[in-house]
Parts: C-alpha cells; sequence; structure tokens
C-alpha cells in the first residue's frame, strides 16, 4: 500500500518539475542539449536527495533554529553544485554558456521532483488527501522555483565568466554559489514565519527572482550571439 502511495506522491512530484523543465529547454531551441545528458542531469539531481537527507539529520543534532535551517540551505545548495561539476560540466558538449545555466536548472529540477515527493508522501500516507494537494500546488509554485532560482543563479554566474580566465571563473561560480545560498535562505527564513496573509508576499519574492533569472537567461543567449558575431 505505502508502495503505491509513494508511487502516486512520485508522480506527483515528477510531473511539475517536468513541466518548468520542459519550459526552460524551450527556451534554448536554437542550442538544444543532447537528450541523454539533459536525463542524466534530472537524474543527478534526484539521486542529491537520499545524500543529502542523512546530513540534514545529523545536522538537526548539532544545531537548532535559523542555524540550522542556514546549514541545511548549504548542504542542499553546495551538493546541487557539486553533482554539476562532477556529473555534466567536465562533458565536451558543454560548449557555450548558456547549458551552464540548463544544466544546472536541470539538476535543481530533478532534487525538487525527489524532494516534493516527500513532502507530499507524508501527508497522502496518512490519508490526508487536500494537505497533500496543497503542498503539491505551494511546491510547484513556490519551493520547486527557489531550486530553480538558486541553481539558475549559479549558473548565470557560470556563464558570464565562460570565456574568463580560470580564476575568474571559479571566482564567478563561487559568488553565484554564495548569492543562491542567501537567497535560498532568505525564502526559508521567511517562510517559516509566515502566516496564511504573507505567504503570496514570499512566492512573489521567488517569482520576481524568476523573472530577474529569465532576464539574464536572455541577456547571456545575446552575448552568446555577439560573441559569435566578432569570432
Amino acid at each position: 500500500m505505502q508502495s503505491m502511495t509513494f508511487a502516486i506522491a512520485f508522480l506527483a512530484g515528477l510531473i511539475p518539475a517536468l513541466f518548468w523543465l520542459w519550459f526552460w529547454l524551450r527556451e534554448d531551441k536554437a542550442s538544444p542539449e543532447p537528450k541523454i545528458l539533459i536525463a542524466t542531469s534530472f537524474i543527478a539531481g534526484m539521486l542529491i536527495v537520499p545524500l543529502v537527507l542523512p546530513l540534514q539529520q545529523f545536522a538537526m543534532q548539532r544545531f537548532a533554529g535559523d542555524n540550522l535551517i542556514f546549514v541545511w540551505v548549504i548542504i542542499e545548495e553546495v551538493f546541487k553544485y557539486s553533482a554539476a561539476l562532477i556529473v555534466i560540466l567536465w562533458n565536451k558538449a558543454v560548449d557555450e554558456p548558456l547549458d551552464a545555466i540548463i544544466y544546472m536548472i536541470t539538476i535543481a529540477l530533478g532534487f525538487s521532483a525527489l524532494e516534493n515527493a516527500f513532502f507530499i508522501f507524508n501527508p497522502l500516507v496518512a490519508g490526508d488527501y487536500v494537505n497533500s494537494l496543497l503542498t503539491g500546488n505551494f511546491r510547484f509554485l513556490g519551493a520547486t522555483l527557489l531550486h530553480v532560482l538558486a541553481s539558475g543563479t549559479v549558473g548565470v554566474a557560470m556563464a558570464l565568466s565562460y570565456y574568463k580566465r580560470d580564476s575568474i571563473k571559479i571566482l564567478s561560480a563561487t559568488t553565484g554559489l554564495f548569492i543562491a545560498i542567501i537567497l535560498h535562505a532568505i525564502f526559508n527564513f521567511t517562510i517559516m514565519d509566515a502566516s496564511g496573509e504573507t505567504v503570496l508576499g514570499v512566492f512573489m519574492f521567488v517569482w520576481m527572482g524568476i523573472i530577474v533569472l529569465f532576464l539574464l537567461f536572455e541577456r547571456v543567449k545575446l552575448l552568446e550571439k555577439i560573441h559569435r558575431r566578432i569570432l
């Protein structure tokens, strides 16, 4: 029975993540990424979750309150970035600035898909179907986009330094990771204290961030076109 319940929760977490993945991939139609690498990145993002959970459980024994939330955020963002470095960013198919953004977002959506499944599973297995539905909707519009925003920020930082020397690339990626951690932490801190009246404001913070990310995405595309014309 629980296996069937988790299968439902898994699909409820997977389908919204695949929707957002389709949205971002269609923005790169001019130079689409190999499907096998997209799938590999998405699965890698999912596989991070069972690695992160034990560390977060361990952190619960060492930290509390805001410190615990901040440590959780660091663990998630560092693991997503590390997965990108290990699994995909070294690949020769990553041959233009935009690729870094696409693959970082893909890993983030894979992570979000499985994480959302666990959040939906708990109320679902308890028979609280309304809460499961609300959780799924809230995470579709909030937490999933937050992961896109955070990892996408790292991707933008890498994209903007793509043609720079290695030291600048490392500094830029590290700065992007720091910003991602701050954005993620701000969301977590505010959502924990948010009431029904202020949740919309917290979501607006994420949605505005996504708009900025989208604009930066388009700017990177423009800069790449300019670079190709110069060459």
